[in-house]
Parts: structure tokens; sequence; C-alpha cells
């Protein structure tokens, strides 16, 4: 039976959640969405917006100016209003438009009016869609934009709740095209509530008006049941953030952990906690996570091309499990732009620091090791690199183009960080054409703060929409054993069925030292091809689950299986 997947996904850029939605808006996986969330400061223009409906330099007051394909004219999001976005399933018909936006409508008064702010409707009047504080007297003022946009019997768009936004910002523009009407808010209502109870209320009654069915009295909206919620974290902290990361230089405070395991960062510790982690101690390792390691001719001499080539594989930088087999394989995962990150995840062993300059001459030296190795899929990763100002896509797409000119016969996977979410880097990374485009969401949303607090689900969600929309086989991964649970995992492999993500990885978190995230469970064998199971009948063309399986373990044959047209020789499903 289709789902309502409801996500409050925290602070998001517009053009990310357009991304999104324009990628869920296509309905793959059958499932429905309500995607919540506030946005940094922006003037959107719909379909009928004019540009000189924005009254001020936006740059002035830090906002920018994003061009959307919603109906109505120009509106403000921004910090402390609430955006919501029904992605849903649309009965056709003349009128079907009108009765969505009713319906989206009535999700906000019935919310209101739960959170104690009645007698708020609408005007009866055409161009004034919305929410309104007392639509029937003197003076009635606007707390609620709709916009919406339906297609193929698809919704996009939704509302602006202002529930305590900067109401200034609305005097810098037309809203709505409408020159006398009244903004208010929540707040300047008199109703002081937190935004986690106006998501809480919306998530209750959009789920009572978008569900496929309603349960019956009595029944609880439970997670796998037909309304599934999951949240990203609800309050982020500045010292969340390495000292690197927060400009602070290096640093790493320590204390002894509450179980007596040794030392973990305290800023680990308060993420996790206020995640809801309190890992307790493990059992020692299970046998199924002890590697056969075996370092033959094959492995030294990878070894030795690598040296001789200055350099770098993600395969020794993060101590994967699988070097051994893979290298012998003649298969290794090629880290460009250094080995140093402008990140801190707290399940990685990459060096945090400063790193150096681009060196220019790595793409060449990376097409020589794939053509030396006999490589026929090459992965290409990299670390973050926030210092620079398209992130290092350049100088990825520069090595995608080397591989191809030194080794016609070889594909090229590529598994970029986020770009920070720019539009024109990931576009730049996108025309090399990789054969697989791949980027990890590494954990479910509720542990996205502490498990990677420069990253996001949201963002990394509107990666993997860009790559697909660009018609690229898209690929992730996530890490299981730091603090998640199933129906979490399967709420995220929902989503990422529903953008059309071709070939997702699974495998067993490894801690790598005591300043790392604690592993807080091992997952058994049987529970990965479960979930390979419930992936794969979600629609995800290839799942490659085990304990040990890593985001390029197995790569070329992940491709093959999920039907890449460029498969090399003798990899085969």
């Amino acid at each position: 039976m289709p789902v309502l997947r409801v996500r409050w996904l925290g602070r998001v850029r517009y053009g990310d959640a357009l991304a999104v939605q324009r990628a869920l808006h296509c309905g793959r996986g059958g499932d429905d969405h309500l995607l919540l969330m506030e946005h940094p400061h922006v003037f959107t223009l719909g379909v009928r917006g004019r540009i000189e409906d924005v009254l001020v330099d936006p740059a002035r007051v830090g906002a920018e100016v994003v061009r959307a394909d919603r109906g109505g004219q120009v509106t403000y999001h921004g910090p402390g209003q609430l955006v919501g976005y029904p992605i849903v399933s649309v009965p056709g018909g003349p009128g079907a438009v009108p009765d969505h936006m009713a319906a989206i409508e009535q999700v906000v008064i019935d919310a209101l009016a739960e959170l104690g702010l009645p007698g708020c409707g609408r005007l009866d009047r055409p161009g004034l869609e919305g929410v309104w504080v007392d639509p029937t007297g003197p003076r009635p003022r606007k707390v609620c934009a709709v916009g919406a946009r339906v297609t193929r019997g698809r919704s996009m768009h939704g509302f602006a709740l202002n529930v305590a936004p900067d109401l200034a910002m609305f005097g810098h523009i037309v809203p709505c095209g409408l020159h006398n009407a009244a903004v208010t808010s929540l707040t300047a209502e008199g109703l002081d509530v937190p935004m986690h109870a106006v998501v809480d209320a919306i998530a209750s009654h959009a789920g009572r008006r978008w569900a496929r069915a309603a349960p019956q009295s009595g029944e609880r909206w439970a997670p796998d049941g037909l309304v599934e919620r999951q949240d990203v974290a609800w309050r982020v902290a500045p010292d969340d953030l390495a000292p690197f990361s927060r400009g602070a230089g290096p640093g790493l405070p320590v204390r002894p952990d509450h179980h007596g395991r040794g030392s973990e960062p305290v800023r680990l510790l308060g993420r996790l906690a206020r995640a809801g982690v309190d890992p307790a101690p493990v059992v020692p390792k299970p046998a199924w996570l002890r590697p056969k390691v075996h370092h033959g001719p094959e492995v030294l001499a990878m070894k030795r091309n690598l040296r001789d080539l200055d350099l770098v594989t993600v395969c020794e930088e993060a101590g994967c499990p699988n070097l051994s087999e893979c290298w012998a394989e003649g298969t290794a995962t090629f880290m460009v732009l250094g080995g140093r990150c402008t990140r801190a995840c707290g399940f990685c062993l990459v060096d945090t620091s400063r790193p150096g300059p681009p060196d220019s001459g790595e793409p060449d030296r990376v097409a020589e090791a794939v053509a030396r190795a006999g490589i026929t899929h090459a992965v290409v990763t990299m670390v973050a690199r926030d210092d620079l100002a398209d992130g290092g896509a350049a100088h990825v797409a520069a090595t995608v183009a080397a591989i191809r000119h030194r080794n016609p016969a070889s594909a090229v996977e590529v598994l970029i960080s986020d770009l920070k979410g720019d539009a024109g880097a990931l576009d730049l990374v996108a025309a090399a054409r990789p054969e697989v485009w791949n980027h990890n969401v590494e954990t479910v949303p509720r542990l996205q703060r502490a498990v990677r607090p420069q990253a996001s689900y949201a963002r990394s969600l509107a990666v993997l929409a860009r790559g697909a929309a660009a018609g690229l086989t898209t690929k992730t991964s996530i890490i299981l054993g730091l603090g998640e649970d199933e129906h979490e995992v399967l709420g995220v492999l929902a989503d990422l069925a529903a953008l059309g993500t071709g070939i997702v990885t699974l495998g067993q978190y490894l801690r790598p030292t005591s300043t790392h995230l604690p592993v807080a469970r091992w997952w058994h064998p049987e529970d990965f091809r479960r979930l390979k199971a419930a992936g794969e009948a979600m629609g995800i063309a290839h799942v490659e689950a085990s304990p040990l399986t890593r985001s390029s373990h197995h790569a070329g044959r992940a491709a093959a299986a999920a039907g890449v047209r460029f498969a090399p020789a003798g990899l085969v499903p």
C-alpha cells in the first residue's frame, strides 16, 4: 500500500529543495511525500512573477532570487517560516488544481486551529489564495502563502507558513503581487509556539488529508504504517563542527566515555546524545567481520604503481577492509585533490586539515595508473574541498576526461562530495558523463548531524536528483551500525527509490579509532540480505549489501547489474 513519507529536513537551500521535488514528482516507487523545511533568505518568482516586484537589491539583504515553475507571483522564504512541499497524487479533472490548493489550505487551517489560532480561513476572491487571519474582518492578514503545480497527476510546490520570520523581509517585495496586503506571522498574532510543534501539527493533518487510507479510530500512525516520518536534527550548534571546520585550528578534545571504553571526542558524544543515541557496550567483533587479507603479487604491484605515480587511494586512507580483495582484482578507488579533507565526518579516517592546492598533473597520473593496472571500471573519489570555489569539480571532470583519453575501454565512476550544492559545479562533473554518479547519504536523517555535521540529507538527495536529471546512473551508500533503526533504513531506501537511484550499497560501520563514532550495533548478514531484498522490491536496480560492503566494493559488477550500458568485458553481474 502506498505510504505518505513525511520528512522534516531542517534548513535547505531553495535550489536543493527544487531538485528533490522534481525528482520525486516523477512518482517512482508509488509513494507520496511531504517535505517540510526552512529556507535561507530567498525571493522566488512564480510563472507570473516579475522581477520589478523585488524592490531591493537582493544581495543587500542577504537573499537569493530564484525563478520557480510554480503558480503565482513573488514570495519570500526565510528562517522562521515553515515551508511544505506535498508531492502527492492528485485526481484528474478540470478542478484538480483548485481542489489541491484548497486541500493544502485546509491542512494549514486545521493545524492552526489545533495550535491555538482559530478563525483562519480563505478570502473568497480570485488571486488571493492562501490562509488569512480574520478573513471576513476589516483587516485580513495573510499568514500562509500557497502556490502549486499539478502535472501528470502529481503535485509540486505547496505552502509557506509564517511562524516567526523577520516580517520586514516582506517589505522588500510586493508579496504575491498584492500592493496593499498585510502579512503576519504566528508570533505577530500572539501565538508563541516552537517550530517542532508546528511541524507536528502540519504532519498530523497532512497524514489525514493525503494518506491513501485513514487508520481506524484509536489506531496510531506507526513508522511502518500509512504515514512514515523521519526528522533531521532539530538543534544545530556551531560547536558540533570540528575546530578546523570552525576556523579555530586543529584540536580534538576528548574525555573518557561513561561506558569506560576509552576516549571519545566531546563533540561526538554531544551530537549522538542529541540524536537519541546512547551506545551501549557491544559484543566483540563477530566472525563475519574479519576479512581475509592476502597481500599477493597483484596487491604489491598496485602499491608500487601508486607510489611511483604519487597517487592516493581511499582504500588506504579510509582503512577499507576489502583492500586486498579489490587490489588483487586490479581495482582501486583513486582519491583526487589530496589526502586532506576540509570536513570532519565522525566515521571517517581521512585526515581533516587545511589541504594544499590541486595538483594539475594528477588527472594524467590517475589515467596512467588505470592503464598500468588494466582497470576496466575506474572509480574516482575526492576529499571535500570547501576551500575551492567549485569544490574541486573541475579537477574531477579533468580526471574523468584524462581516463577516457588514455583508456577508452574503461568505464568511469565518480564518488563526489556534495560540492556545497553548487549547481554549476555539479553540472561541470555531469558534463564529463561518468557511467556512474555516486554520492553517499551515509546514514538516516536522524543521525545526519551526528555523523556528518557539515553535510545534509536534503542536499545529498539533491545531488542524486541532479545526477538522475542529467541521465546518469546514480549510486549511494548507507553505513549501518551508528544507531539507526531498521524502519529508518527502509525509509531512506524508499526515498532513494523515489529519486530513481540505480545502485545502493549497505555495509557495517567499523570504528577506525577510539576518537571516532562508536559502534552501536553489529548488523547480521541476514539483516543485509533482508534489506537488499526490500530495496530491490522498491525499484532500486541493484543493492549491494553485506557486512563488509563499501561504496566502491564490486563497483563494476554493481554497475553491470544495474544495467549500465557501458559494461567492460569480464565484468558480469
